[in-house]
């Protein structure tokens, strides 16, 4: 039997979930008889890039250039170049992932001609459709989203909140949605007693923060849905704790910004911004807490990961945040709270034996939840179904 030949179709390889699901599924799925030609778009500068991986993987992506995140008259360069490799590739499955992917991906694969799929699919880690942009753009772009819905085979919404969100916004209809967990290679996270201490002694020695403060970590790019800076202005209500150190690991375009932000004197020497951080079971290991302040979300990684490697976590209640800090409403705070971000946070720090136990019954819950070996078969299932349709 000939193997099933995939067109996987991300955006860019920037830090985040997207590109990890996209050369890990790229990877795992070969054994199981599928070719894949992923191809990829160019990161902007400050967003750090998942090449790393990718090596690890054996992964080696097909770049177009001109596809990137900001609109232009590039898009159409982008585009041609996409009607092209699909014409020589000629797969049976286009699967994209993230919007610009997912918009010039999805147009190139109803091109007429030897490229065409039998099977469209397009994976929503998340939605730029609120909370991005001015209304007049976002309807524009829910309406493009509408179009592509509809010419479609199924699309795939990385937990509920998500899907609830397009059903909502009338991109389709429910039963044309899957909704498919990301899935994650988590044993890195788990290590020994000794092992934990050692590396959390460490990343704080070269980041220079006192072995006994208590750490309270953000990992995130730093651009504005984000809101980094309101991780700041959590931290202003904490300043008082004279022992509780702030870590900023990520990079992005606003650094400068918000590292021009005025700070107290009390805060101000406690703000560590430690930029991308590859070890990321390190920045975990060094953290008490770990906090994600965000306007809007699909699934947040960094909640994930901080939960495998037993710290407990805060997050704004947005997007998929719900699913992966489960039955924790107490972790869970209004986008506009910062006081009772603040709140959440003091409490972990003031009891963290009780807020570590907590965090051990996550990371069970997160393996199980979130594991590659789902993922793999969850898009397995998807793909063969609609090719037998």
């Amino acid at each position: 039997m000939s193997a099933v030949r995939v067109a996987r179709i991300i955006s860019r390889l920037n830090i985040g979930g997207p590109a990890i699901q996209a050369l890990t599924m790229t990877r795992l799925l070969g054994p199981l008889g599928y070719e894949t030609l992923l191809i990829r778009g160019s990161e902007a500068d400050h967003e750090g890039s998942m090449d790393a991986l990718a090596e690890q993987l054996g992964v080696v992506p097909l770049r177009v250039p001109r596809m990137r995140r900001e609109l232009g008259l590039r898009d159409l360069v982008a585009f041609a170049h996409l009607v092209r490799t699909l014409r020589r590739f000629r797969p049976d499955v286009v699967h994209t992932h993230a919007a610009k992917a997912g918009t010039l991906g999805r147009l190139a694969a109803i091109v007429p001609g030897p490229g065409r799929p039998r099977v469209i699919v397009h994976t929503f880690h998340g939605h730029s459709l609120s909370g991005y942009f001015s209304s007049p753009k976002a309807a524009l772009f829910l309406r493009i989203e509408r179009y592509l819905a509809r010419r479609t085979t199924r699309l795939v919404a990385v937990s509920e909140e998500v899907r609830d969100d397009l059903v909502r916004l009338g991109v389709a209809p429910p039963e044309q949605i899957d909704v498919i967990r990301l899935g994650f290679d988590l044993s890195r996270f788990a290590t020994d007693d000794a092992a934990r201490t050692a590396r959390r002694a460490e990343l704080r020695a070269r980041l220079g923060i006192p072995a006994q403060a208590r750490v309270v970590t953000i990992i995130a790019r730093l651009v504005p849905i984000k809101r980094v800076d309101r991780f700041l202005a959590m931290a202003e209500r904490l300043a008082d704790e004279p022992d509780v150190w702030f870590l900023i690991a990520g990079d992005g375009e606003l650094r400068a910004a918000l590292q021009a932000i005025e700070l107290s004197p009390a805060l101000a020497t406690r703000v560590v911004w430690a930029g991308f951080q590859q070890d990321v079971p390190g920045v975990c290991f060094a953290s008490d807490v770990v906090v994600l302040t965000s306007d809007n979300e699909g699934t947040p990684v960094s909640l994930i990961e901080a939960q495998a490697a037993g710290v407990p976590v805060v997050s704004t209640r947005v997007g998929g945040a719900a699913t992966v800090v489960g039955d924790r409403p107490e972790a869970l705070v209004a986008a506009d709270d910062v006081a009772g971000l603040a709140r959440a946070v003091r409490a972990l720090l003031d009891d963290l034996g009780a807020a570590r136990e907590a965090a051990r019954a996550g990371a069970d819950r997160v393996r199980a939840e979130f594991s590659l070996e789902a993922l793999v078969r969850s898009l397995d299932e998807l793909y063969r179904r609609e090719l037998r349709r």
